[in-house]
C-alpha cells in the first residue's frame, strides 16, 4: 500500500473515532448549527495562521475556540433567538475569513482543499496530531461522560443535580474546536459538521443505549472513510465529499434497518 494511502486511512480512522462521541452529543443536544458556526470560523484560523506563520491546524483551533466561547456569550446575553444569532455569526465569520485569505495572493493557498478537504495530503505530523487529539478527547469524554449525558437530557436538570454546567460546556467547546481543526485535512471546513452529525444520526436509528450509539457511530464513520477513499481512488472524485456521501448512504440504510426492526 502506498504511504500516502496508508496515512490517509490511518488519519481518517483516527478522525472517525474522535468525531464519534462528540457527534452523538451534538445530535443529542441539537447543536448542529453551533458546530456549523464554529466550523465556518476555521477560515479565520487559516488567515491567522498565514499572518503569524504558525501551523494552520493550530490557527484553526484557536479561531474555532474563540468563536465557540463567543457563541456561548451570545447565547446567554443576546436578545436574538438562538438560531438567528448562530446564523448571523456563521456567515459573518465565513465572509471575513474568505476576505482575509483572498488577500494572500502571493501564497499558494489550496482553497478547495481547505473547504472540502484533502485527506490524501495528510502528513506524519498530521497523523501525530490526530493521535494526540484522539487520546486527549477520548480521555475528556470519559471524564465528562455522565455530566454530558445529564446535560443532554436537560440543562436545568443538570444544574439541579449539581453538574458544573459552565465548566462542562467550556471543556466540550474545546473538544469541538479541536475536532474541527483536526478534520480540516479530512473533509474540509465546510463539511466537517456533516462528519459529526450524519453518522450519529444514522446510529441513533438502531441504538438502544448511549454507549451503543457511540460504538455504531464510530463503525459507520470508519466504513464511510474506507468507502470514500476507495471511491476517490477508483472513480477519481474529491475524497472529502465522497466520505460525506458514504455517510449519507449509511444513514439511509439505517432508516431501512429501523423500519425493519419496528
Amino acid at each position: 500500500m502506498d504511504d500516502f494511502l496508508l496515512r490517509a486511512l490511518l488519519g481518517g480512522t483516527g478522525m472517525a473515532l474522535i468525531a464519534a462521541p462528540l457527534g452523538c452529543f451534538v445530535v443529542w443536544q441539537r447543536m448542529a448549527y453551533f458546530g456549523e458556526t464554529i466550523a465556518h470560523a476555521g477560515l479565520l484560523g487559516v488567515a491567522f495562521g498565514l499572518l503569524t506563520s504558525i501551523n494552520l491546524t493550530v490557527g484553526v483551533f484557536l479561531a474555532a475556540l474563540m468563536v465557540a466561547f463567543g457563541l456561548r456569550l451570545v447565547e446567554k446575553n443576546s436578545p436574538l433567538a438562538k438560531d438567528t444569532a448562530l446564523g448571523l455569526l456563521a456567515h459573518v465569520v465565513l465572509a471575513i475569513g474568505l476576505i482575509v485569505t483572498s488577500q494572500f495572493q502571493s501564497l499558494q493557498i489550496d482553497m478547495m482543499g481547505l473547504l472540502f478537504g484533502d485527506i490524501l495530503a495528510i502528513s506524519m505530523v498530521d497523523l501525530l496530531m490526530v493521535a494526540v487529539g484522539l487520546i486527549l478527547i477520548w480521555g475528556l469524554i470519559y471524564y465528562l461522560w455522565q455530566d454530558l449525558l445529564t446535560l443532554s437530557i436537560d440543562r436545568e436538570l443538570a444544574l439541579a443535580e449539581g453538574v458544573p454546567v459552565s465548566r462542562v460546556e467550556f471543556l466540550y467547546s474545546i473538544a469541538i474546536a479541536a475536532t474541527i481543526a483536526l478534520s480540516m485535512k479530512l473533509v474540509g471546513l465546510l463539511l466537517v459538521t456533516a462528519m459529526l452529525i450524519i453518522p450519529a444520526a444514522g446510529a441513533m436509528n438502531f441504538s438502544k443505549t448511549p454507549e451503543h450509539m457511540v460504538f455504531f457511530t464510530g463503525i459507520i464513520s470508519i466504513f464511510s472513510v474506507v468507502l470514500g477513499l476507495g471511491a476517490s481512488l477508483y472513480i477519481d472524485i474529491p475524497t472529502g465529499p465522497a466520505i460525506v456521501v458514504a455517510m449519507a448512504v449509511f444513514f439511509l440504510l439505517s432508516l431501512a434497518v429501523k423500519r425493519h426492526m419496528s
